[in-house]
């Protein structure tokens, strides 16, 4: 599973998580931290990517257009970086069991 990380979520977290999440990324890694959230949307379906964020925009489009992408929702208030790869890395095996499921667009992850 990649994830590609929002905006809001930092860069330099991703060097932490890719030996879970191989391929792992992040919006301005890519070039993107101007695109719009279509525009994000959009190449995380065509690239294959999970959404990491903490809005709940891609909640909503996932809502309306449906899958893929698929989207972890990180409902965990302002925290550290040190916290949101904490929650990531241990929350791994239950973020893969629910984005197994066919009929599941969007995990969320509290504290």
């Amino acid at each position: 599973m990649k994830l590609l990380l929002d905006e809001n979520l930092s860069r330099r977290a991703v060097a932490f998580l890719v030996e879970a999440y191989p391929e792992s990324t992040q919006v301005a890694i890519l070039g993107l931290e101007r695109a719009s959230d279509w525009e994000i949307w959009e190449y995380a379906k065509t690239n294959d990517f999970v959404i990491v964020t903490k809005d709940a925009d891609y909640f909503e489009m996932s809502n309306l257009y449906g899958q893929p992408p698929k989207i972890v929702w990180l409902k965990i208030g302002n925290q550290s970086k040190a916290a949101i790869i904490n929650s990531l890395l241990t929350k791994k095996d239950a973020i893969e069991m629910a984005l197994i499921d066919e009929n599941k667009a969007c995990i969320e992850i509290y504290r």
